[in-house]
């Protein structure tokens, strides 16, 4: 048997980057990964391009990003890695609202631009507009598996151990702690336990031996598995903002597809649209050809710099709360961390400081005054997107 005071269970973005955290303030942790490689296919923060981004509708949200900002930058220093390259940013649609969306960035101190509907066709003739559009010159796309790697190097490096290849088979508490166990019978003993588990959470916390009434406590989660679709840059339209485009019809997002699809095509999807499974363990990686046409029709009827057939495509698991905010919790030496609802990955650094904090408190208490309320399980809840 081994023993690590903590145990961080999943090395997604929010696993690694809490254990980078936690092993930089000099703490014993064991980060497990059931995936061969950290940012596996399998799982919510593979590939290398997801949205940094600034707007939100709520303002607790905006002051996040900010400070999201500066530990990113704290973590391309330390790593010596480029995690998130400058593409600035189009928001637009009735629904998206960008004028009520340019007010709280204008509060909150934070460059952007409001452009007319016509002038905005005329700068981005790539795109075609239904309302003004929101710029946000500070949008950038992240390269997520790069920066999951980069945390687990870091968590590593300050002493960390971690496993991958490590499926949780179950968790047992004791009386000092919990004893945890994958299905070859291997078991590490923790005295702390952090469950970053994203689209698995709710098979592990279907586990008898945990706290029933604090599992009950917190906020349902839907499994859903997501649809993403790449289509070719027309000639002369290889320099794109990413942007987020809502109104009563549908509501999508696009970024440069980076990597993932060899920098030859732009990445679109929906917003919360899929199949709804149990968990992460039951997706089927199969595409809904409804949905590929939605896309594509859309694609015709809005974006004009990409060819309208997608040249490559794939699923991707998305972890969402009925209001879209994230769950950070902890009950005794038991911490939930489930930033999700698809708009999480722009605070990874942020969310392993949260969690670091929230989890070595030396009470409940002390450690849940350093989150939002809006993310423990006794919230109101904001609208995050």
């Amino acid at each position: 048997m081994t023993y690590s005071k903590y145990v961080v269970v999943g090395a997604g973005l929010a696993g690694s980057a809490t254990a980078w955290q936690l092993a930089a303030r000099g703490q014993e942790v064991m980060l497990l990964e059931q995936q061969e490689r950290p940012a596996g296919g399998r799982g919510s923060s593979h590939g290398s391009s997801r949205i940094f981004r600034y707007p939100y509708p709520s303002r607790m949200y905006v002051q996040l990003v900010k400070r999201a900002s500066f530990l990113w930058r704290e973590l391309e220093a330390d790593s010596g890695e480029n995690l998130l390259t400058k593409t600035g940013g189009l928001d637009y649609g009735n629904v998206r609202n960008p004028h009520h969306l340019a007010q709280i960035l204008e509060e909150e101190g934070i460059s952007h631009e409001l452009v007319s509907k016509s002038e905005a066709m005329s700068r981005w003739p790539q795109f075609v507009f239904d309302t003004d559009v929101l710029w946000q010159p500070e949008a950038a796309a992240i390269d997520a598996e790069s920066a999951v790697k980069s945390m687990v190097d870091l968590a590593v490096k300050y002493g960390a151990g971690f496993r991958t290849g490590w499926k949780v088979q179950q968790i047992s508490r004791t009386a000092t702690g919990f004893l945890v166990q994958n299905r070859a019978g291997e078991v590490i003993e923790a005295e702390r336990l952090v469950v970053a588990a994203g689209g698995w959470l709710p098979e592990i916390l279907d586990n008898p031996t945990l706290p029933r009434h604090f599992v009950q406590s917190l906020p349902q989660v839907q499994v859903r598995q997501g649809q993403i679709y790449h289509f070719p840059y027309a000639a002369g339209m290889k320099e794109w903002p990413s942007f987020v485009h809502k109104n009563e019809a549908i509501q999508t997002y696009g970024l440069q597809g980076g990597r993932d699809a060899d920098f030859r095509g732009l990445k679109v999807a929906e917003f919360n649209v899929g199949k709804v499974f149990p968990s992460a363990s039951h997706q089927d990686g199969l595409i809904d050809p409804e949905d590929r046409q939605r896309i594509v029709d859309y694609v015709v009827k809005h974006l004009p710099g990409v060819a309208p057939e997608p040249y490559a495509e794939t699923t991707c698991i998305f972890t969402n709360t009925q209001n879209e905010d994230f769950i950070l919790e902890r009950f005794q030496n038991l911490t939930i961390a489930s930033p999700c609802s698809g708009h999480g990955a722009k605070f990874a650094p942020l969310i392993g400081d949260l969690v670091a904090t929230l989890s070595t408190a030396p009470d409940e208490d002390s450690g849940r005054a350093a989150v939002p309320e809006a993310f423990l399980a006794s919230r109101t809840g904001a609208a995050a997107l």
